[in-house]
């Protein structure tokens, strides 16, 4: 028997990266893929149009607001989806009895510490994006018993959404010159290898729930990571990176985190 697995926000680069990975395989795995325009979390009766038409076994929530900087001028939007997007969410799989697996995020902790960030680590955002998925986490520790949610960091495509890699790749072949920071520090994660994470643990389910922390090992600033794209793709020679301290953006961002991914 086929387990039924619901994909929120399965326009984003998560979500299709899942799709393309996944929608045909042989696993054992039916997914229903749905973008904000079919399922909106903020709308309860949105959320029960899907879950009383199918029974899910597990909900993978990619669905989130994610522009960090509006998310200061509009913090108001931002807590709409992650948060309280997430309670409605997460009071939907409680009655329901799905496993939600709730994609976070490194910007919960303040970017303070220079060792890797565990699980134990006190959460600390510092910007209202932060803040609002860290509220979101709260929701499903307060509702469920069963749940997934996993942090990561620095989450790319590379070909789906707008992401660093894409802006990168579009910048180096039409600019001579970039200018990228070396003052924030992470582990940036393909959305590939966090696709397969998930489908993984749904697989084995052996895994303990609560929080995880998932992120590709190599640390680096901004700076490596454009240099690395510029390298995979031949475009090293083509484009000069300029290294700069300051990182002028509206919200505060950390400026060192790694996460710990073994606890």
């Amino acid at each position: 028997m086929k387990k039924n697995i619901l994909v929120t926000g399965a326009n984003g680069q998560l979500g299709q990266t899942i799709k393309e990975l996944y929608a045909v395989n042989k696993l054992g795995l039916n997914f229903v893929f749905v973008s904000k325009k079919e399922l909106d979390i903020t709308n309860t009766k949105s959320i029960d149009t899907f879950f009383d038409k199918y029974k899910f076994e597990y909900c993978i929530n990619c669905a989130a607001y994610t522009n960090v900087e509006q998310a200061e001028k509009k913090p108001e939007l931002a807590f709409m989806v992650n948060a309280e997007g997430i309670k409605n969410l997460a009071h939907k799989c409680k009655e329901t009895n799905t496993l939600l697996i709730h994609i976070s995020t490194d910007y919960v902790f303040d970017g303070e510490k220079k060792n890797p960030y565990t699980i134990n680590d006190e959460p600390n955002p510092i910007n209202e994006y932060g803040k609002s998925k860290l509220e979101g986490e709260k929701h499903i520790q307060n509702i469920l018993g069963r749940y997934l949610i996993i942090r990561t960091s620095w989450l790319y495509s590379k070909k789906y959404g707008n992401n660093f890699y894409k802006t990168i790749l579009k910048k180096a072949k039409t600019e001579k010159e970039l200018t990228i920071t070396t003052a924030q520090i992470g582990c940036p994660t393909d959305t590939v290898n966090l696709s397969k994470f998930i489908i993984e643990l749904i697989q084995e389910n052996k895994h303990k729930f609560g929080v995880l922390h998932f992120c590709d090992e190599k640390v680096m600033t901004w700076y490596d990571f454009a240099e690395q794209i510029l390298i995979d793709n031949n475009l090293y020679h083509k484009t000069k990176l300029v290294k700069v301290k300051n990182y002028c953006t509206f919200a505060k961002r950390p400026k060192h985190v790694v996460l710990n991914t073994n606890t």
